[in-house]
């Protein structure tokens, strides 16, 4: 809060304020970090979303779907998107949203932890179009930290194809119904 408060020339309070009154208004939520302790090194600042990422698109000026393609920011968005859909869906089947990200301090993270009960699923969010090994990297060693605790891991990325893999499921953006919340 204080980095955005500094960028944005605004004092703490009046920054938290503003964060408050998007979060009301549904246009933003935060992300709280799981703070289970599978390593006690763990970043614990929340990450923003949009729940409409068509508008945070248009913020970052961006007006045609070739120009999200090379833009910075296309991971973010996809993110946003892929995240945002996951909490409407466990609101809409009458379900708390008990989502966090796990990030720890020397950069190992999951996109998403969906709690379920006892049982954490890891979801790892990718834009690219082709599955690289690299991108099952954080949700592996979760999953190695977490132990029983942690359900098969699942990739979504920007592809058209699902695949079942011995170590984590993999699901295109557009499957997101077949996702066991």
């Amino acid at each position: 809060m204080s980095a955005l408060a500094n960028e944005c020339g605004l004092s703490h309070t009046t920054a938290k304020s503003w964060i408050s009154v998007l979060e009301a208004s549904f246009i933003i939520f935060l992300l709280r970090p799981h703070h289970a302790n599978f390593n006690k090194r763990l970043v614990k600042m929340p990450k923003l979303y949009f729940y409409d990422p068509g508008l945070a698109a248009y913020l970052l000026d961006i007006r045609s779907k070739n120009q999200i393609q090379t833009h910075y920011a296309k991971g973010a968005l996809f993110e946003s998107l892929i995240i945002s859909e996951i909490v409407k869906q466990r609101f809409n089947q009458g379900q708390a949203g008990n989502c966090f990200f796990w990030r720890d301090k020397t950069g190992n993270e999951v996109d998403c932890l969906v709690e379920q009960g006892q049982t954490l699923l890891p979801l790892e969010i990718k834009a690219g179009r082709t599955i690289t090994r690299d991108y099952f990297k954080g949700v592996e060693y979760f999953a190695r930290l977490a132990g029983e605790q942690a359900a098969k891991p699942c990739l979504i990325y920007g592809g058209g194809e699902n695949q079942e893999r011995t170590k984590a499921r993999v699901l295109s953006w557009n499957s997101l119904d077949k996702l066991q919340l």
